[in-house]
């Protein structure tokens, strides 16, 4: 228990950098020409890379038999949410000066913002129903709701590729990633991935391991 404690540790820390560096870039004012677009691309960025992690988690878990993996995705999607609630609050911010109705122009006019936006939606009832608490009360129901990341994952990588418009070939890389993601799941789905026949030792509550 010790060790999983001192990885989670780890794990906290190291995935705050990306935030403490942008804070220590906005204070020292060393963000590029752009700080702005600097920031909302970085913040974006580190959204879908830990919503990524979170979804590789299981078939990782899966392929290697390293069922502790399983006690660190909850902690991956919520920084997810951490980041994609930065990158919100950077376009709404900076971008709109926080001018409410700027923004809600902005999200039925530019389908690269609407898109993002549902992604952003999607992540917040699994963002607030993680937690032990929740998925108790939930039960199976916590399941199904939290496979909507799937849904947030390929709006997040649609919402990429919109907005960049011209050189695509870094959300074509995220697409592709997510291809392989979904894929593994459909081939588990379909019975091409056999089941597990029990649970070990190290696997969180039967509602914390629900597979994604």
């Amino acid at each position: 228990m010790t060790r999983i404690r001192v990885l989670k540790t780890v794990l906290f820390v190291t995935a705050l950098v990306p935030a403490a560096h942008l804070a220590a870039g906005i204070v020292t004012d060393d963000l590029g020409a752009n700080p702005i677009e600097y920031i909302t691309h970085e913040t974006g960025w580190f959204a879908l890379a830990f919503l990524f992690l979170s979804l590789t988690v299981t078939p990782v878990r899966r392929a290697t038999g390293w069922h502790v993996l399983v006690r660190f995705r909850r902690m991956l999607g919520l920084f997810a949410f951490f980041y994609a609630s930065l990158h919100l609050l950077t376009w709404f911010v900076f971008d709109h000066t926080l001018d409410v109705m700027g923004m809600l122009e902005d999200v039925v006019e530019r389908p690269f913002i609407t898109v993002g936006m549902t992604a952003f939606l999607i992540m917040v009832p699994l963002a607030l129903t993680s937690n032990a608490a929740m998925i108790r009360r939930l039960g199976r129901r916590w399941q199904t709701l939290h496979r909507l990341v799937y849904v947030a994952a390929i709006a997040g990588v649609v919402h990429f590729w919109w907005l960049v418009k011209a050189d695509v070939r870094e959300p074509q890389r995220w697409a592709l990633g997510l291809t392989v993601l979904l894929g593994v799941r459909a081939w588990r789905i379909v019975g091409a991935w056999p089941s597990q026949s029990r649970r070990t030792a190290t696997d969180e509550p039967a509602g914390r391991t629900a597979e994604l």
